[in-house]
Formats: C-alpha cells, structure tokens, sequence
C-alpha cells in the first residue's frame, strides 16, 4: 500500500469535509426559513488495513466517511404575528398537512384560508385536524374546512326590562316599551309592551303586541306598584315571572313558536327592581335578553389546546376544529421531503396522533411562527474546522505527491 494509499485517504478527507460543507451551507441558507430544523454531520472512519501479519498492534486507517446526517429537532425561537393562523408548536409535535395523497409533517406554521375556506399551508398542503360539532369534538382526522361558518340563531327565552313608569302620571296616560327579540329562525321581532295608566292607584295596565306573529298567551295584564315605587302586585295578585307565548305561523318567514319569560322577580322571589313606578318621567333604561340572530365569521382565534374558535358578526363565538399533530418515537428518521416537509420512514415509526397538550405533545401558539433552531455562531464555528479538515486533507494530497516524485527520482 505504503505512500499510494495515503492519496486515497487524503481524497476520502476531501470528499467527506466538502459533503459536511454542504450541510453548514443548507443550515446557513434557512436560517429565515420557519420551522426549519438545522442538521449535523457525523463523521466515522473506514475499514483499517492490518499489517504485519494481522497483527492489531499495526492498523492503518485509510480515511474517513460522512457516517450520516443527523437532524436537530431542539425548539426553535417564537415570532408573533398577526395572522390568527400562523401557528407555532411549543414542545413536541408536527403538524400534520395533507395533499390529497397522503400526509406530511411541518413545523412550519405558516397557514392561511385558501378560496375553497381550507386552511392551507404556504406550500399547498391542507391542514389537518378534528371537526367540533355542537361542542363534542370528532375521533378521525379531516380537513380543516372553514367555509360556509356561520352562528346559528338562538330564539330569545327569557327578557328583563328596566323601565320606569310615571307614578304622578294621569289616567289614561300610554307609555310604550319596545323590546328587541329573536325568534327561531334568527328574524328580529319588536314586542311592543305598551303601559296604560289605571284612574286611581299606582296601577297600570299592559299590552304586548309583536311585530310579527300573534300573542297567544300573556297578551295583556296588570302591574300595581306600592308606596316605594316597587311592584306590589300583578294582574291583582302574588308577583311572579310572565309567560307571553307568540304564534309565528303565520309569519314570513314561519318560525317555532316562542315563549318568553317576562323576569321581574329575583331569586328569593322578591322584586328584581327593574321595573318601577316612582314619580319621574317613564323611561326606558335596560333591556337584557338571551337571543341572538345568525351570524357570519368575522375572525379566528386559536388557543393553547389547539381550538380554532370562529368569532361572529353577532357577537357570539364558537368551537369549530382542533388542529390535529403527530410525533415519532425517532423523528430524526423522518425523511425530509423539502418545502419544510417531513415524510414518515421505516427509521421514524409511526406517528401517534393526537391533541395539543395531551400525552407528550407540546402546546399550540396562535398568531406566532418557530424560527429555525440554526445557531449562526454555531454554525460559523463549525465551517471554520470543516475549512481547516478539508485544507488539511488537501495537504496530504500534496504531500504525498511530494514524496512520490522523489521516490521517482531516486532512479536518476
């Protein structure tokens, strides 16, 4: 073997050192690329060549070998943004994307609604995750699907009106409180509740009267307020909570049919103190009531668990995916597919599937990016020793040469 071989371990430095080169240069490169996860170059030597008769004491190496290239899942830096789905990992997990095919795995966050209302990644793939119908939250996997959201109606149940009516008011006198509801398939309905003024006392009389459909039950009554201005006494009796029952059959559009609490009573059965009778001018002050018409989307949010929640023009808000990750017992044998893209190997295992901050996985960031986990000082340093190894091996190239040409002209 003697000098010949030492060119072939020279060579063996050059080809190794210039591959560990090329991973600090694709490191380097995406250092701005979210999500990106920086690798290692591991170097091992090959097959020593043994002398002397194979004796052990006498093994010569005859170079080294890029061994294989080991990829850093540590955490990457957060960035915030204002996109409510640029998402972020914090801890374990990928994120799991689909492109029709099959599934990948990113931690890259970058995602947006696409003009089907998918939510897509920068790349094309769709996110995946588990649909929430009516709070209880789906077992298999689905695209998340935005489109076409909307808040459904809530037809109003119960109403408390503030209002005061003019204790120093003559007979006869008419105060009209309009009160805002929502039926059944979401229409605006005004039920006029207008207050008559009896002749003597601090009595008056009531008519509800809606804008659509018909009063079928608690249509009219009375309230009766004593000497502090407080009801003492409806339709003549004990006070308690109203039933006004409307009939929207007849209504364009039809809806369910209604009944509404009237609250005028707190909980110890006392007066709730909203509707009084004292010696000012009658007025209308509060009005609370638990309906609500349909809603459009508006604006996402995302929280820790993953839940994507609509916000709606009508002000409500509501549950509508989880978004969906996947670990590995050996994510460094996930296959890089590029575009920040991982595929699942034999090396890997299978991915276990499953929710934001249960089992091992890590929490979800809303409105935040994970920078790449590439250290430029790091990095720097390392290319600093490849540049040495590779001059270095090149030198024994030369070396050698040197001493060849020599062991040549020992014949002249």
């Amino acid at each position: 073997m003697g000098l010949v071989s030492s060119l072939f371990t020279g060579v063996s430095g050059l080809q190794s050192n210039a591959q560990a080169l090329n991973v600090i240069g694709d490191n380097i490169a995406n250092v701005n690329t979210v999500g990106f996860k920086g690798s290692k170059a591991v170097f091992s030597d090959t097959f020593s060549s043994l002398l002397n008769n194979g004796a052990t004491s006498s093994q010569v190496g005859t170079g080294s070998q890029l061994q294989s290239i080991l990829q850093s899942f540590s955490q990457g830096a957060f960035e915030s943004s204002s996109n409510a789905l640029d998402l972020a990992v914090d801890g374990s997990g990928f994120f799991i994307t689909n492109n029709g095919v099959g599934n990948f795995y990113t931690r890259n966050g970058q995602f947006r609604l696409n003009e089907n209302g998918l939510v897509q990644s920068v790349t094309g793939e769709i996110l995946q995750g588990f649909e929430i119908t009516n709070g209880v939250t789906s077992s298999s996997l689905s695209n998340i699907d935005l489109a076409g959201v909307q808040s459904a109606p809530q037809a109003s149940t119960t109403f408390t009106l503030g209002a005061n009516l003019n204790a120093a008011s003559s007979g006869g006198t008419t105060f009209t409180s309009p009160i805002s509801l929502f039926n059944s398939v979401g229409s605006s309905v005004i039920l006029s509740m207008t207050f008559t003024k009896a002749a003597t006392g601090n009595t008056w009389g009531f008519v509800a009267s809606p804008s659509q459909g018909t009063v079928t039950a608690g249509a009219s009554g009375t309230v009766t307020f004593d000497t502090t201005g407080q009801i003492s006494a409806i339709n003549g009796g004990a006070i308690a909570d109203q039933t006004i029952v409307i009939d929207y059959s007849s209504a364009n559009p039809p809806a369910a049919t209604q009944s509404l609490n009237w609250d005028l009573v707190d909980s110890s059965g006392a007066t709730n103190r909203k509707l009084t009778g004292f010696a000012a001018q009658s007025n209308n002050n509060s009005l609370i009531q638990d309906g609500f018409p349909t809603g459009t989307l508006i604006g996402l949010n995302v929280d820790s668990a993953g839940i994507i929640s609509g916000l709606f023009n009508n002000g409500q808000s509501d549950n509508l995916f989880q978004v969906a990750l996947a670990d590995f017992l050996a994510p460094v044998g996930l296959t890089r597919v590029g575009q920040n893209l991982f595929a699942e190997s034999g090396q890997s295992g299978q991915p276990v599937i499953g929710a934001a901050e249960t089992g091992g996985f890590g929490s979800v960031l809303g409105s935040a990016l994970e920078l790449a986990n590439v250290d430029l000082a790091t990095e720097f340093v390392t290319m600093i020793q490849t540049q040495q190894a590779f001059q270095a091996s090149a030198r024994v190239i030369t070396t050698t040469d040197d001493l060849l040409t020599e062991t040549v002209n020992l014949v002249r």
